[in-house]
């Protein structure tokens, strides 16, 4: 028996606190018409941001226009067939981008960057700019992180940034990437760092910072966020399991900047 001081909550409320798919209706045995229609629609969204095609020339001039210098790789996927028919080759690069920066790894440095296309190059291109405009005066704050590298790289699986990492010799490795779309967000960025990044580092050696997109987390949360981790991964020598995320402790009360649109 329901105690009746708990006030009841319609279902259909939950709509107005969540995009997942809730509260229906239904018509007959089936779904009403207008719900199956934006199921068939938004599916075909996700599918549209696995096939899209990566811009990586504009992505690396929206980041040059932030003052930093950016250099491209590739993975050894050839097309997007071939990269998603094997994610192994999505996480080693090219000989040639190997090559490229391996010539341009002149010291040692602490932070790489690295975007990638991932499974959504609509999130990178709709997300990333943004995100590493709110996250570089972070980064830049106090003592201050220094990138010594940023990567645009097609073809990404979240493992070529420990491959590039390792050959730019970086202490951690940020990587931004597209991820998997979902039905209610096919745009959706996520964030992976990994200290002392090489080839073989599992996921449980990463942090991540994910859901990154219009109705999920704020390009100033998520900045927060992945600058935190990238000062006390580095303070501390860890990432992955070992380095719990309690930024929520060291938060603004308030982050007024929402995502826009």
């Amino acid at each position: 028996m329901s105690d009746p001081a708990i006030p009841r909550r319609p279902t259909l409320d939950l709509r107005s606190l969540t995009p997942a798919r809730v509260a229906l209706g239904r018509s007959g045995a089936s779904l009403p018409t207008r719900a199956l229609l934006d199921f068939t629609l938004d599916h075909a969204r996700a599918r549209d941001a696995v096939h899209a095609v990566f811009d990586a020339p504009r992505l690396v001039a929206d980041l040059c226009a932030l003052g930093l210098v950016v250099t491209e790789a590739n993975s050894r996927a050839v097309d997007r067939g071939d990269y998603l028919r094997r994610p192994d080759l999505g996480r080693r690069l090219d000989a040639g981008s190997a090559e490229s920066l391996a010539r341009s790894a002149s010291e040692p440095c602490q932070l790489a960057l690295v975007i990638g296309d991932g499974l959504s190059a609509a999130a990178v291109h709709a997300h990333a700019a943004a995100l590493v405009m709110r996250l570089l005066p972070l980064l830049a704050a106090d003592d201050g992180v220094a990138i010594g590298h940023v990567v645009v790289a097609s073809g990404a699986r979240v493992a070529l940034g420990d491959e590039i990492g390792a050959i730019l010799g970086a202490r951690m490795v940020v990587m931004l990437i597209g991820e998997r779309p979902g039905l209610s967000a096919p745009d959706s960025l996520g964030a992976y760092l990994t200290f002392a990044p090489k080839p073989g580092r599992t996921d449980a050696e990463r942090n991540c910072v994910s859901n990154i997109h219009k109705a999920g987390l704020s390009y100033d949360e998520a900045a927060f966020k992945i600058a935190w981790l990238v000062r006390e991964g580095l303070a501390r020598e860890v990432s992955g399991v070992a380095l719990k995320d309690e930024s929520a402790d060291r938060a603004p009360r308030r982050i007024g900047t929402a995502l826009p649109g």
